[in-house]
C-alpha cells in the first residue's frame, strides 16, 4: 500500500492529507504576509493615513487567517461546514457571557480611525493619560510617554473620552508666566520682555508675540508671555524664552520676587492680656 494513503494512528487523517495541509499552511502564511505588506504599502501610496491603513490591514489579515485555517481543516478531511457552525456558536457564547466589550472596542477602533482625531506620532491626552500615539489596534490604542512608558487603553475608553491633540496643528502657542515685584515700572518690564522674546530663535513673527499684565498676585504682578512656534520646536523655544527673559531681567535689575507673606504684630490691650 502506498504510504501516502495510510492513515495516522488513532485518526482518519491520511499522510497525503497531512502533507497537503502543511503545504497549504506554509504557503498560505507566506502569501498572507506578502499580501499584508503590499496592501499596507498600496494604502500608503493612495494617501490613506497610517493608522487607518494599519487597522484595515489587521482586519483583512485576520479574515485571511480564518480562511487559511478552514483550508487546512479541509485538507485534513474535516467538515468545514460544521467548523463554521461551531465557530459561530462559540462566538455567540462569548457574547452571551458578557464579552460584548470586545465588540465595543472593535467598533470604537473603527470610529477612531474614521474620525481622524489623531495620527500616528501625535501627542495627545486621553482618559487622563498623555503620550505619543504608537498604534491604534483592533481593540486597543497604544501611547508612548517620553520616558518610554507604554500605555495601552481600550478603544472604547478612547472614543468615549475627550481627546486633546497637542500636535495636530503645525504651530503651537507658548505661554510663559513671569512675576515682577510690586513697584516695578510695568511698561518697561513688558517692553523688555517683548523685545527679548522677539529675538529668540524659533519664535514666529506671525502671529505677533505678546506680553500682557495678567494678574495682581499675592507677592508679584504677573506678566504672561505669549509666542508662537512650530510644533516640533515647542519645548526648545519655550526653554529659550524662559532663559532669555530671566537673564534680561537680571541685567536690567527687574526683580522677580520670591513668595512673600507680611505678618503684622500688634500689642494687645492690657485688659485683654
Amino acid at each position: 500500500m502506498n504510504i501516502l494513503t495510510k492513515t495516522i494512528p488513532m485518526t482518519s487523517i491520511t499522510v497525503s492529507g497531512l502533507i497537503w495541509a502543511v503545504v497549504i499552511a506554509v504557503a498560505g502564511y507566506i502569501v498572507i504576509k506578502i499580501f499584508e505588506r503590499i496592501f499596507r504599502e498600496s494604502l500608503g501610496k493612495m494617501g490613506v493615513p497610517e493608522l487607518v491603513a494599519g487597522v484595515l490591514t489587521k482586519l483583512i489579515t485576520a479574515i485571511l487567517y480564518v480562511v487559511l485555517i478552514l483550508a487546512v481543516a479541509a485538507a485534513l478531511g474535516f467538515n468545514t461546514g460544521s467548523i463554521i457552525i461551531g465557530l459561530s456558536a462559540i462566538f455567540a457564547l462569548i457574547l452571551g457571557f458578557g464579552l460584548q466589550d470586545t465588540m465595543n472596542n472593535l467598533a470604537a477602533g473603527v470610529w477612531i480611525v474614521v474620525s481622524r482625531a489623531f495620527s500616528k506620532g501625535d501627542v495627545i491626552t486621553v482618559s487622563g493619560y498623555t503620550g505619543a500615539v504608537e498604534e491604534v489596534g483592533i481593540l486597543t490604542t497604544v501611547l508612548k510617554q517620553p520616558d518610554n512608558t507604554v500605555i495601552t487603553i481600550p478603544n472604547r475608553s478612547v472614543w468615549g473620552s475627550a481627546i486633546v491633540n497637542y500636535t495636530k496643528m503645525p504651530t503651537r502657542r507658548i505661554t510663559v508666566d513671569v512675576g515682577v515685584a510690586y513697584g516695578t515700572d510695568l511698561d518697561k518690564a513688558v517692553k523688555i520682555a517683548l523685545d527679548t522674546v522677539k529675538q529668540v530663535e524659533g519664535v514666529l513673527d506671525t502671529p505677533d508675540p505678546q506680553v500682557v499684565v495678567a494678574e495682581l498676585a499675592d507677592s508679584s504682578v504677573n506678566l504672561q508671555i505669549r509666542a508662537w512656534a512650530r510644533k516640533d520646536d515647542f519645548f526648545t523655544v519655550k526653554e529659550a524664552i524662559i532663559k532669555a527673559v530671566y537673564a534680561k531681567y537680571n541685567e536690567e535689575e527687574i526683580e522677580i520676587p520670591f513668595p512673600q507673606l507680611d505678618v503684622h504684630v500688634r500689642d494687645m490691650p492690657e485688659s485683654q492680656a
